[in-house]
């Protein structure tokens, strides 16, 4: 008989629940999963390009690709696992957070099973009405909550953050916006509080205050810092690769790289929904 697993709390810390327990059943019985010993469900936490990195009962295990599996894992998605361990199936999407890929028209997935986006930009730089609307756009494809999270309020006046909210409610005025300084260490409890137990991604450009957010709301050193220009306060991709972490207080945060530009792959009434006033 293959082995269940309905509660678990190395599992439940990672978003596991009676839902996913019961698509890891269905996907045990389905007959397109094959011969599998030892079947075991995992979340994915990393993808390097070599393998994966999956969250399981027994704690992370790395995990190689073997047989193809539809769709292909990534970060965010819950699987199951064969004895060596290979991903054998991946359970059904909540979600998918989706972009056009760099330099063509293909689509690129970024994470699987998102709540919430965090579209996080810094105040060290012009905030800009269309960066925010696209990035909504990718939220709303993919059927998440979006954010604007206004980051390094400590390095400018007042001013810079009342003007950066003018222009988020000129996108939508229901648009939640989180003002915090990372490295001072204030609004991150006001945030963890919008985020709750949820599973988020953060969504912003390189040199935006992404990797000091990271490890001020993770509570340790997990991403690598890096700075900015002086003349443009742009950055370097410090996160090279998407990564998951557990929150103390109960939520799953997804890091991803900086991106240069947002380019939308997303469904008409996602864009309709971001852009109301061209529809």
């Amino acid at each position: 008989m293959p082995w269940r697993v309905v509660v678990n709390p190395a599992l439940d810390a990672y978003g596991w629940d009676a839902g996913w327990a019961g698509a890891y059943d269905a996907a045990l019985a389905s007959p397109a999963l094959g011969d599998v010993e030892h079947p075991q469900p995992g979340r994915v936490v990393r993808h390097d390009g070599a393998g994966l990195v999956v969250a399981t009962v027994d704690g992370p295990v790395r995990a190689m690709f073997g047989p193809t599996v539809e769709p292909a894992p990534v970060v965010g998605d819950w699987v199951v696992l064969d004895r060596i361990p290979n991903p054998r199936a991946t359970l059904p999407r909540r979600s998918l957070l989706r972009r056009r890929a760099a330099g063509g028209e293909g689509e690129q997935a970024m994470a699987a099973n998102v709540d919430l986006v965090l579209i996080v930009c810094g105040l060290d730089r012009p905030v800009r009405l269309g960066r925010i609307q696209r990035t909504m756009t990718l939220a709303n494809d993919a059927g998440a909550e979006s954010l604007v999270v206004l980051t390094k309020a400590d390095t400018v006046g007042p001013e810079v953050p009342a003007a950066a909210e003018l222009t988020v409610a000129e996108v939508d005025p229901t648009l939640g916006v989180v003002t915090l300084s990372a490295k001072g260490g204030w609004g991150i409890d006001d945030l963890l509080a919008h985020v709750g137990t949820r599973t988020v991604a953060l969504i912003g450009e390189s040199g935006a205050g992404k990797s000091t957010l990271v490890n001020a709301l993770v509570q340790t050193e997990v991403a690598a810092e890096g700075r900015v220009r002086t003349g443009d306060a742009k950055g370097r991709h410090t996160t090279t690769s998407r990564e998951l972490h557990l929150l103390a207080t109960g939520g799953v945060l997804v890091d991803t790289p900086g991106i240069r530009e947002v380019g939308i792959f997303a469904d008409p009434d996602a864009v309709a929904e971001s852009f109301p006033e061209i529809e």
